[in-house]
Order: structure tokens, then sequence, then C-alpha cells
């Protein structure tokens, strides 16, 4: 029986197979303990796997936007800087338990771009100070009322002008620049005010609270306007003009070509036909951009008091042409298509109209990347106008050009006339009327890219561009700056020594 036992937890049990092998079964333990191995393994190379796969993705995100890694490393800075308001006993005796306050004003107001950290820092700062301010008056007058009316009065200033500071932030005016101030106003006060009914030193917790504010908004503002500055600005420039770029790619009339695409051809519109949805997506953050410029001082190219508002219009125009190069488009995939005489007739002017556009657009783009008036852009005005003329005389002459053979020139009866002219060369309407939709999409086409150059030429006048140099002009001054250099030089030789 000793041996039994010995031996037992060493068993194997063994099934004979009539070919002459033998398979060895397993005990449920270990078939248990396999599984269990599995499945660790599997949840930890899972989970491998997922991290390593985080890391690069966000290696990959660091690399192609460099900006977003720059603004990571100046929340760390000024966290750190603001946090020696703690670790420094001078300066936590200064501020007082409120330190934490300067640690909340960092994390919450530093944001990418200088124009938006300066709305919320300024929007902090000038709630908090009203508020408190206001705040110490209503304790006072609180307090001078007696101790029954002192609950009644701070409950009514609250209740009001927390109604009050709301109902603000509905005004279109108030909720762009200042929502983010009312909404500090409102919890300033209403800290101020209720906690003064049981605190005693008032004013010394109010002075804590804004110096430390005040400490907190000032180092967000130096750490984001000397490393490395992210201008709202200038990303609102660059986000006009790679627009107005992807504009000019959706109009270089490749759709119009026979060789390469025809009309109504699935594969026609190539990638960079596509670049007027990112137009459309872009309203809000032109707007968001628009608003944050307006509180950057001057930087790089442009002046304090730059017209950013005037980029908002040029954005209202191109999503307006962005719409219809959209309709356009719908236009040239629609399953109902001119037949091909129709397209044959038109697709030259329309190719130069849309060439034009595009020329128009380009120009405006190199008028926005120098800051420099163009001469050239009035002439490719006309141009594009003339090619719409072209295209409008092309469609009316349409009708007489397809016409067959008249009746005074068949000598046969009525009815052998109508069997002899050919009915595919007499155009009816369903025929013209998707072809008439094309051309009517690229008039409109042309007329709002017009209306893209006129507010680019009022955004030029308001920032005072100045006028740009053709070849032409500066061939002229270099040769003029050559020759007299060369006077200068022949006069150096002829002149006498003394």
């Amino acid at each position: 029986m000793e041996n039994a036992e010995r031996v037992s937890g060493k068993l194997e049990w063994r099934v004979n197979v009539p070919d002459g092998t033998s398979n060895v079964l397993v005990s449920e333990s270990d078939q248990l303990v396999n599984k269990a191995w599995l499945w660790l393994k599997g949840l930890l190379c899972g989970l491998v796997l997922k991290i390593w796969r985080f890391l690069y993705n966000a290696w990959n995100l660091g690399v192609a936007e460099p900006k977003k890694v720059i603004h990571g490393v100046k929340v760390g800075l000024s966290l750190l800087l603001v946090s020696f308001l703690y670790y420094m006993r001078p300066l936590y005796e200064g501020v007082g338990g409120n330190a934490m306050w300067a640690v909340m004003t960092v994390v919450v107001v530093f944001e990418s771009t200088v124009g938006a950290t300066l709305c919320k820092c300024i929007n902090r700062a000038t709630g908090t100070f009203l508020a408190g301010s206001l705040a110490l008056g209503v304790q006072w007058i609180a307090n001078k009322s007696g101790e029954t009316f002192e609950p009644i009065i701070i409950g009514i200033s609250v209740f009001l002008l927390a109604s009050a500071t709301t109902f603000s932030r509905f005004i279109p005016s108030v909720k762009t620049r200042f929502d983010y101030g009312a909404v500090i106003f409102i919890l300033t006060f209403s800290l101020v005010t209720v906690s003064g009914y049981r605190v005693d030193r008032l004013f010394e917790l109010a002075y804590q609270r804004l110096s430390t504010v005040a400490i907190g908004t000032s180092l967000c503002i130096l750490i984001t306007m000397v490393f490395c500055p992210i201008w709202a600005g200038s990303g609102l420039h660059d986000l006009i003009v790679c627009n107005l770029e992807k504009l000019a790619d959706s109009l270089d009339g490749e759709c119009f070509k026979d060789d390469k695409t025809k009309l109504g051809n699935e594969e026609g519109p190539s990638k960079r036909m596509q670049g007027y949805k990112c137009v459309l997506n872009s309203k809000a953050t032109e707007e968001v951009m628009a608003n944050f410029a307006r509180w950057e001082p001057g930087h790089g190219r442009f002046n304090f008091r730059h017209p950013w508002k005037q980029y908002l219009k040029i954005g209202a125009s191109m999503h307006n042409c962005a719409y219809c190069i959209e309709a356009l488009n719908s236009c040239i995939n629609s399953e109902i298509q001119s037949p091909d005489y129709l397209k044959k007739h038109l697709s030259d002017v329309c190719m130069l109209l849309s060439t034009n556009s595009s020329e128009v657009l380009k120009e405006l783009v190199i008028i926005m990347k120098t800051l420099t008036k163009s001469s050239k852009i009035e002439l490719l005005i006309g141009e594009m106008n003339f090619a719409v003329q072209k295209l409008q005389d092309s469609l009316n002459s349409v009708p007489n050009s397809f016409i067959g053979p008249t009746v005074s020139t068949l000598q046969a009866p009525n009815e052998a006339k109508r069997e002899i002219i050919p009915k595919t060369t007499i155009p009816s309407l369903m025929d013209v009327f998707p072809m008439a939709s094309l051309v009517y999409l690229l008039i409109q086409i042309a007329a709002r890219i017009e209306g893209i150059a006129d507010a680019v030429d009022q955004l030029a006048g308001l920032a005072e561009f100045k006028l740009a140099m053709d070849e032409n002009s500066k061939q002229k001054k270099s040769t003029n700056k050559s020759t007299s250099d060369n006077q200068d030089h022949e006069t150096m030789k002829t002149s006498p020594k003394v």
C-alpha cells in the first residue's frame, strides 16, 4: 500500500491504439495549468503589442507635428517652476496654503498657441480681480447691515450677479472673447462671498488667491512667448494659404481633358481635386484662430493691429467657392450625362475657364505668401472673365451647331424629310441640361473667385501690402545698379591721385 501511495502521483495512463502506438493522457490539472499559461501569455503579449503600437503612433505624431511636443514640454516646464511655491519656504510663507491655485491656473490656462494662452490668462486675471473686489465690497456692506441681514444680502448678491453673468454668456460678443472670464467671475465671487461669511480674514484670503493667480498667469505668458512661441495668427495665415492652394488644385482643368479623363467617368476626379473638402471643414478652425489672433502682439510679418477679421471674409468667400466646386464635382460624376458631341463642343472652353480660374487662385496664393500686391492679378481676372464670355457664347451656339439638313435642301415629301434628318444631331432639352448645369457652375465659380480676389485686395489695403516687383523691373534695377557700379569704377580709375 505504501508503494502504491508513493507512486500514485506519478502514474500515467496510456491508451493502446490498434496500429501499435500509445498515447499519453494528461491529467485535468495539467490541462488547466497549460490553458492558464497560454491565456496569461496571450494577455501579456497583447498588452505589450498595444503599448508598442501606442508608442509608435505617438512617435509618428511627434515627428509629423513637433509643435505638439513643444507644447507638452512648455507645460511641464511651467508646472515645474510654479511648484517651487510649495518647495521653497519663503515663497510658501508669502502665498500660504493657496499656492495650489497657481498650479491650477497653469493647468487650466496654458494652451497650445500664444493667443489662446493670452486670452485665458487675461480672462482669468480680470475675472478674478473684478469678482474679488466686488465680493469684498458686498461683504463690507453685509457686515455693516448686522447679523440678521448679512446672509440675506450675500444670498441676493450671489443670485443677481450669477444670473446676470450667466445670461451675458449668451451674448455673441461676450461668448466669443470673454466666456471664460465670465465663468471665473461667477466662481470667484461665489467662493469669496460665501466663504467670507465664516472666515474672519477675508481680505487676506482674497489677496493670496489673486496673487497666486497673477503668478500663474504671468509665468504662462512668459514661457509661451519666450520659448518657441506658436502664434495663432501665423497658423491662420498658413491655413488660408493652404486652402487657396487646394482650391487651385481642384480647378486645374483635368476633368475636361478627353485624353486623360472624360466627363462622367468615375475615375476622372483625381485626389488633388478633392481638396475643396478640407476648405469646407475648416470654417470652425478659422473662427477660433482668428479670435485668438486678435489677442496676440505683433510678431513676424504681422503688426499689432493686423486685420485678422478680414481673414474670416476671405475664408467665407472660399467656402462659397468650395460649395460650387462640390456641386461641379457631383455634376461631373452624375449618371445622367450629355452626348459626346456636346462634350467635345464645350470641353475646350470649359477647360480654358477652369485653367484661368486656377491661375487666378495661384496668383492669390503668391500674394498671401509674400504679403505683396501683384501687378498681374487684374490681367488674370480679365482673362478669366473673357473665358466666361467665350463659354457663354459656345453654349448659346449649341442648337445651331448640330442642326441637320434643312427642309429647303431636300427634294422629297415631308415624311421623307423627317426620316432623313438624323435625330441624334438635334440636341434636346435633356441632352443640353446636364452640360448647361456644368457651364452654369463654372461661371458661378469664376464669379466667386473674383469675390475671393476682392477680399484679398481689401486685406492688402488694410495691412498695407507693398507692391511686388515683377521680373522685368528687377532685371532693369539690377542692370541699372551694375551700370552705376561700372561708372563709379571707371571714375575712380580716371580720377587723379593726390
